[in-house]
């Protein structure tokens, strides 16, 4: 489960740099809870096909935070706008995000 919403996230954060077949493969397995062999009667191709896409979405997700580090900064920046006392200071600087 930790690792779903580990890369749930990292696919928020770096979606754009994916091609839209990747976006859609992820997509329909990890949102939309589609099994391989549903995604491949869909696509028209392999359940291989689609787990070995699958593998290489994850990779690049992988690489992409190892290179850019934003989902370890935005976490970093919301543990410390959690210790901020003032409440309207900690939703002004959210928003600026």
């Amino acid at each position: 489960m930790r690792e779903l919403i580990y890369y749930n996230n990292l696919y928020d954060h770096y979606q754009e740099l994916l091609t839209p077949k990747q976006r859609k493969y992820f997509e329909d397995y990890y949102f939309n809870n589609l099994s391989l062999s549903e995604m491949a009667e869909n696509y028209g191709v392999s359940r291989n096909a689609i787990y070995k896409q699958l593998q290489i979405v994850i990779k690049k997700l992988d690489q992409y935070e190892e290179k850019l580090g934003l989902f370890k900064r935005k976490s970093t920046m919301e543990i410390l706008i959690n210790k901020i006392d003032d409440q309207e200071l900690q939703q002004k600087i959210r928003d600026s995000l």
